[in-house]
């Protein structure tokens, strides 16, 4: 049943919301060895279900999403409810605010399951890097579900929910989702409110969706989507009906494939089952037009320095004064920001800050940084390119299907280069979705990635859709 379906169902009352929420909650608790869930709002769900029913027998108007049962990643804030960012420093914080999506998914009438697991602030590529220990792949539990959003794409790829929230800062979402099987959307930079979202990095961080259907992305995109007068970095664009995409055919689209993403380091069967769908797209009518995006080499190195510089800033508010872990026993200032610290942060969020802090420092700044924001604006540049030949560009997700937990955990540069094709998209600030593949002899899932210009989630969304449901 898709999401549409599903909320038709609700709405006529054929569906009862409280047996679907019971269903889901049940999942859950089955599901615990995952570690998906940080925190289960089971009496929240719960009741909401039952006043959706009761709305419904009474006849009464119902939201756009209306009984959609989603998971939240714990760095958006909901009021009233812990915001620990998978992180010590940060335990037993509670929210005093909604973030924008939150009051747009209550306003629409959806039930929040829970808060799920991450890396810690977001940072990593694995969720292994959280204070509440990893996440496990369910398709291989000795395996990462990927980072850093990895416990909403489990909660969506083991049916504990219909659809997740996460944010993608360098394919946080579009990762996750191709080692689990599902569907992740990062949006153009500005496309869905910031606001509420705990920073990591701010012009590279952006709020997105798990789902286990382009359709069930398409429906939710649309309800989350637009202008925000709390988030000065949204766009006043207009929100179009992303389901109007679906169900179209591909004909006289161009398809982009550029060579760099295709090289060296890339599993050989990821290879030759993205070129069969892209031979398969050529023979339903598009046109396949092969791309040069030169800077793709120097986007690792961009991005790490770019994030880190800006972690670096926005994680110093975490002094131990005003919220959040206070140590203790410290004998003046330095030292009770040394015990906070120390013991708050693990040693991902230590690493990145260190990185961040020394090359925004002085006689490294220009050497450094401000290379990086020239490299960034040069991947930008051959993004605008591209997609002045192309109307979608095609790429791997990952290099690799998921790998085994510990793995890479004591090689961080290694870690890192998992994130080679997701980074770039990021730095430029386009579209781009991550839709299931195949899958490995192992039987572990692969994803391809679907990147699409500022603001033109419809066509990614419209060939995705194709795909999904023809080859």
């Amino acid at each position: 049943m898709t999401l549409r379906q599903k909320i038709k169902g609700v709405k006529k009352g054929d569906i009862s919301v409280r047996k679907e929420v019971e269903k889901r909650l049940k999942t859950a608790d089955e599901t615990k060895s995952l570690n998906a869930f940080i925190e289960v709002f089971k009496e929240q769900a719960l009741q909401k279900a039952e006043e959706l029913d009761l709305r419904i027998q009474r006849g009464e108007e119902t939201g756009a999403l209306a009984g959609t049962v989603i998971a939240i990643k714990d760095n958006i804030n909901i009021k009233g409810e812990n915001s620990t960012c998978a992180s010590n420093i940060l335990q037993n914080f509670r929210s005093p605010f909604n973030a924008t999506v939150i009051d747009k998914l209550q306003k629409a009438d959806a039930v929040i399951i829970g808060k799920t697991n991450l890396d810690e602030f977001a940072m990593g590529s694995s969720t292994e890097n959280s204070a509440f220990g990893p996440v496990k792949n369910p398709h291989d539990e000795t395996r990462v579900p990927g980072g850093s959003s990895g416990g909403s794409a489990v909660a969506v790829a083991s049916g504990s929910a219909e659809t997740a929230l996460g944010s993608d800062t360098g394919g946080s979402v579009r990762q996750p989702a191709s080692f689990t099987g599902v569907v992740g959307l990062k949006p153009t930079y500005g496309r869905i409110s910031r606001f509420g979202l705990i920073a990591y990095a701010s012009s590279l961080d952006q709020i997105g969706l798990f789902s286990s259907s382009v359709e069930d992305t398409a429906v939710l995109l649309k309800e989350l989507a637009g202008k925000d007068a709390n988030d000065s970095t949204t766009a006043d664009e207009p929100v179009p009906d992303y389901s109007a995409e679906l169900d179209k055919d591909i004909k006289g689209m161009t398809i982009g494939v550029p060579e760099e993403y295709f090289s060296d380091g890339l599993d050989p069967l990821i290879k030759d089952t993205i070129f069969t769908k892209i031979d398969a797209l050529e023979k339903a009518g598009a046109k396949i037009e092969k791309l040069n995006l030169p800077m793709t080499e120097y986007g690792i190195a961009a991005y790490y320095i770019v994030a880190t510089a800006e972690a670096s800033s926005n994680l110093a508010r975490y002094d131990g004064v005003r919220y959040g872990l206070r140590k203790g026993g410290e004998e003046g200032l330095i030292d009770m920001y040394e015990k906070t610290r120390s013991s708050g942060f693990g040693a991902e969020v230590r690493r990145r800050i260190m990185l961040g802090t020394y090359v925004l420092s002085s006689g490294y700044y220009d050497a450094y940084y401000r290379r990086a924001l020239k490299v960034r604006r040069l991947i930008k540049e051959d993004f605008d390119k591209a997609f002045a030949k192309a109307d979608v560009v095609i790429t791997p997700t990952t290099p690799t299907t998921a790998f085994k937990i510990g793995e890479k955990v004591d090689d961080p540069l290694t870690m890192y280069l998992n994130d080679i094709y997701t980074v770039t998209i990021n730095l430029a600030g386009i579209c781009g979705m991550s839709i299931p593949a195949g899958k490995d002899d192992a039987g572990l899932p692969f994803g391809m990635q679907l990147l699409g210009n500022f603001f033109e989630e419809g066509k990614i969304i419209r060939v995705g859709d194709f795909i999904e449901k023809n080859l």
